[in-house]
C-alpha cells in the first residue's frame, strides 16, 4: 500500500500544490480545502514546526559596524561636494544581528525547500504595492515561540460539509 495520496494528479503537479497548500496555511493561519489535501499537508506542516521550535534559541548574536547613509530630517540622503562630484556622507554605526549557528542553518534550508517565497498586498483594495514576507523567519521567531511547550499536534482539521460541486468532503483547516 503506498503511503502517499496521489490526489489524481502528476507527481509535479502533485508536489508543486502541496507545496502552495503549506506556504499558505503558514501565511495566513488557516485555509479552506478538501479533507484528503489537509491530511497532506498536514505531514509537511507539522515537521517544519517542529524543526523551527528544536532549533528556535540555537543562534548567536554578533555586534558588527556597518555603513549607514546620512539623513536629514526628510528621510533624503545627505550630499557633499568632492572633488566637484556629489558624494552620499555615511555614519559607521553598530548593529547586532543573529547569527545562526550550522544546525539551524540547515533548518532554515530544509524549510526553504519546502515553502515558496510568499509576498502580500500593503493595500489589498488597490493591488499595487506588494510586501514579500519571509516565512521562514516566521517559523523561527513567531510560531516556535507559540508551540515551544507542545509535543505535536500544531494542527487542527475541522469538517465544514460537502463541496456542492463534486460533493468532496471540505475542511478548514488550520493552526491550532
Amino acid at each position: 500500500m503506498s503511503t502517499v495520496r496521489k490526489l489524481s494528479r502528476t507527481t509535479n503537479q502533485r508536489k508543486a500544490m502541496l507545496r502552495s497548500l503549506a506556504t499558505e496555511i503558514l501565511l495566513h493561519g488557516k485555509i479552506k480545502t478538501t479533507e484528503t489535501r489537509a491530511k497532506e499537508v498536514r505531514k509537511i506542516v507539522e515537521p517544519l514546526i517542529a524543526l523551527a521550535c528544536k532549533e528556535a534559541d540555537n543562534f548567536e548574536t554578533v555586534t558588527v559596524k556597518a555603513k549607514v547613509a546620512k539623513k536629514d530630517k526628510d528621510g533624503k540622503r545627505v550630499k557633499e561636494v568632492v572633488d566637484g562630484k556629489k558624494k552620499t556622507v555615511y555614519d559607521i554605526v553598530d548593529k547586532t544581528i543573529k547569527k545562526d549557528k550550522p544546525s539551524r542553518l540547515f533548518a532554515r534550508r530544509k524549510m526553504m525547500e519546502v515553502l515558496y517565497p510568499a509576498s502580500t498586498y500593503i493595500d489589498p483594495k488597490k493591488k499595487k504595492s506588494k510586501k514579500s514576507i519571509d516565512l521562514v523567519a516566521k517559523l523561527f521567531d513567531e510560531y516556535a515561540p507559540k508551540y515551544k511547550d507542545r509535543k505535536g499536534g500544531y494542527t487542527r482539521i475541522i469538517k465544514i460539509g460537502h463541496r456542492l460541486g463534486d460533493q468532496a468532503l471540505e475542511v478548514l483547516f488550520e493552526l491550532v
